[in-house]
């Protein structure tokens, strides 16, 4: 696998704070190894449109959708706690 950045993500990580935008790295890092680390708490956010919605902290989660051999990162922001 493979990730690949939707332009609106790279707008919205630049705007993130440096220590989350390593939290990111990391969790980033344990997703191409496995999707199901429990770090990760992946899970389908939205069946329809295939977008599944993983933790990088309590307070901040990023959107993907899987496309055969690749992560497309579609956002990162705030979670509502």
């Amino acid at each position: 696998m493979r990730t690949e950045f939707e332009p609106h993500f790279e707008r919205q990580f630049a705007k993130l704070p440096l220590v989350i935008q390593k939290k990111f790295q990391k969790q980033a890092a344990y997703l191409l190894h496995d999707l199901r680390h429990p770090s990760l708490r992946a899970k389908k956010y939205d069946e329809i449109r295939g977008i599944w919605q993983a933790r990088v902290d309590d307070h901040y989660r990023f959107y993907f959708r899987i496309d055969s051999d690749r992560y497309v990162l579609l956002t990162i922001r705030r979670h509502k706690d």
